[in-house]
């Protein structure tokens, strides 16, 4: 039998404030010892011989995903000034080329940014796009690439009328960018030792960037900054968040030498996020003060604070407003009720208001790009586990709902074949888990099909279960999908939010067992044929399930999983600690230091029998790093009882998200799927 390869032991002493700890993996840290290098590819070695016997099943589930892939394609044309701005694919290439056409929707084609191209001149077989912002006189683009996966970006300025790139190179900035009303000069963000984008610069062309002025700098660790421009064009938001708070000061795009205003002074569980509108110089702020759902307010840029907002739009108990798009003669408010979104339109002309609503009793809506101020219609996308993406405009006037795209499967596909169901799980309080499932007909619910549970629970994101063309390989094989909607995610407000973080968090894995539970006694699965997957802050999900219960699933995959929480969380060294502290606690206080203790899924690895689990890691990774998955599967082989397969699968040149090629996405997607399969005994 193929022997799996073990770390070494180096016992290493951490002082905490509640007394000292002993972590034999820590030596896995050091990304330039050789032996930790040497131990990662030991382990990519082994899962590489212990699914060798699926080579021929990855190829086929590949074969199947990239048939349903239109591969040359194009977004539709999303409209500013005179020009439409779009991206496509070509056959064959990893990434997506930018492009505009003046004038027309069939004018003559611009490319702006080919992708594939700049990945070969810089020789990267990972390439992640930042930036893409395009000046306001459509003469200049600014863009960031990212070549590692450490979402650490060089920007870069494009003149597009003589195609030529200006001598501006500024390193180490960050995900958001705004242009002044000048066109000649933009501000960024950069990174600080622990990468959190703390800094805000302004910057003019054709200066160099020693030169460039300091705008504002946030020194508390909790908080990021972002740069936010309104559709308006006349106003630049900086953004300043944590896990509990907002702040934000305005910015004239006018005037970019202009200092940046407050709008109101940060507080304690209070979020704010105002949006421009030049009648009247308003401000529409979306705010959850008073209003645990949020509440609509209104306010004139000369008087912005607090003590001057006016509600427009009241809270309501079960309904959340979600999300706020300001246009000339409209507003249209996201809102969730009972998990899933619709379109409030207020009529700024009369304050009446329009409710745009779906019927699948599982959808995803959210509204697209939309670029223009002054407009007749908005555009949205709408998707649902049996619907294909699909682009809508929505004529102000009409009512009228105008499909512009709707995603092509060039392999077929049949909606009637399959369908979905909301279904309720009862938690150990009695609280109801929604449950979103989809599967391949006919069904009858007598416990033989395996089924594949996913869950998230953190950070109030909301799990949107969107049509997915590579699940069909795995619906077509008889496995039933399902999404745990489970607390510490938004689906259900800040309530359901606040239930499954801080100290609450446990609700969030006994809510996923609770599920699994649910759908074994109601007859979807068996326990002998449960698969569930996590990624990121659902991988410590998979970590903390695998630990507590792991006699319900065959079968656990853990994709660049948050396990070594504890550790993490007492190392304020780390990028994104201090402001994780919003999220899990600070465990410098003994009530957060013994409750991530209670679950943390490294420290509580222990002898036990344990699923089949799949883990896997980016050397990259600047949210979670590569040691944590390392070390917890290091502990699991010198710990667990049983024969299960474990294996660890290290990408030594990406980050968070993984590959960056479409391709080579696809092709660590169809590996994740023949491990399901394999386990599940469905390789066939």
């Amino acid at each position: 039998m193929l022997e799996p390869p073990r770390a070494k032991k180096i016992p290493k002493v951490i002082k905490t404030p509640h007394g000292d700890r002993t972590d034999d993996y820590y030596w896995l840290r050091d990304r330039d010892n050789p032996a930790v290098s040497e131990y990662l590819k030991q382990e990519n070695s082994y899962t590489e011989e212990v699914m060798r016997g699926t080579a021929e099943l990855q190829e086929k589930l590949f074969a199947e995903i990239k048939s349903r892939l239109q591969e040359t394609d194009a977004t539709v044309p999303a409209k500013l000034d005179d020009y439409y701005y779009y991206s496509r694919t070509e056959a064959g290439k990893q990434y997506e080329i930018h492009c505009r056409k003046k004038g027309a929707p069939t004018a003559s084609e611009e490319i702006l940014l080919d992708l594939n191209v700049l990945a070969e001149e810089l020789t990267a077989n990972y390439l992640r796009l930042g930036v893409f912002s395009i000046s306001p006189d459509h003469r200049y683009l600014a863009y960031s690439l990212d070549t590692a996966g450490a979402e650490n970006f060089i920007l870069r300025v494009k003149d597009l009328n003589t195609d030529q790139l200006l001598a501006t190179e500024i390193k180490n900035t960050y995900y958001t960018l705004a242009w002044a009303g000048d066109s000649q000069s933009f501000f960024y963000t950069t990174l600080d030792e622990i990468k959190r984008p703390n800094k805000v610069y302004l910057h003019q062309l054709n200066q160099p960037t020693a030169a460039d002025v300091l705008v504002y700098e946030e020194t508390d660790h909790r908080f990021n900054v972002w740069l936010r421009p309104a559709l308006s064009r006349q106003m630049i938001f900086i953004d300043l968040e944590s896990g509990d708070a907002t702040e934000c000061r305005l910015l004239d795009a006018k005037q970019p030498s202009r200092p940046p205003r407050l709008v109101e002074s940060r507080r304690a569980g209070v979020e704010y996020y105002p949006y421009h509108h030049p009648a009247g110089d308003t401000l529409y702020i979306l705010t959850n003060d008073g209003a645990p759902n949020f509440r609509l307010m209104k306010t004139a840029v000369a008087a912005p604070g607090r003590n001057h907002w006016l509600e427009i739009v009241p809270p309501r108990a079960a309904v959340i407003l979600d999300d706020l798009e300001v246009f000339e003669k409209h507003l249209i408010l996201t809102v969730k009720e009972n998990t899933l979104s619709r379109f409030e339109i207020i009529n700024l002309a009369d304050w009446q208001t329009k409710q745009l609503n779906f019927t699948e009793p599982i959808y995803v809506v959210q509204t697209e790009i939309n670029l223009e101020f002054a407009v007749r219609s908005f555009r949205f996308r709408y998707s649902s586990p049996l619907t294909p993406d699909s682009i809508f405009d929505y004529d102000f006037s009409t009512g009228e709902r105008k499909l512009l795209k709707r995603q092509e499967l060039p392999s077929g596909y049949a909606t009637d074949q399959y369908s979905s169901e909301r279904l309720w799980a009862p938690a150990l309080d009695g609280t109801l888990i929604p449950i979103s499932l989809v599967y391949r007909r006919p069904l009858t619910p007598d416990g033989a099909r395996p089924l594949l549970l996913y869950g998230y629970g953190a950070y109030e994101m909301t799990v949107e279960t969107y049509f997915s063309p590579s699940l069909l390989s795995l619906l077509d094989r008889g496995i039933i999908f399902a999404v745990a909607h489970i607390r510490g995610g938004g689906e259900l407000g800040r309530s359901w939010y606040d239930a499954g973080r801080f100290l609450n968090k446990q609700n969030t894995f006994s809510d996923f067992i609770a599920a699994a539970e649910y759908l074994i006694h109601a007859g979807w699965t068996s326990a002998a044929k449960l698969a569930a997957v996590g990624r990121s802050a659902g991988g410590l999900l998979i970590g903390a399930t695998a630990n507590q219960r792991p006699d319900l699933f065959r079968t656990l995959v853990a994709d660049v999983p948050f396990v070594d929480v504890l550790n993490t969380m007492l190392d304020p060294s780390l990028p994104l600690t201090e402001f994780e502290y919003g999220e899990w606690g600070d465990p410098r206080e003994k009530k957060f230091y013994d409750c991530l203790s209670a679950y943390s899924p490294y420290d509580n690895v222990r002898a036990q029998n344990y699923p089949n689990l799949l883990v896997t890691a980016s050397l990259n990774d600047p949210r979670v790093a590569y040691w944590e998955p390392a070390k917890w599967v290091a502990k699991l082989r010198a710990t667990k009882t049983n024969q299960n397969l474990l294996l660890l699968k290290t990408n030594f040149g990406a980050g968070h998200a993984g590959a960056s090629g479409r391709y080579d996405a696809l092709r660590e997607l169809a590996f994740e799927y023949a491990f399901v399969l394999k386990t599940l005994g469905l390789e066939g």
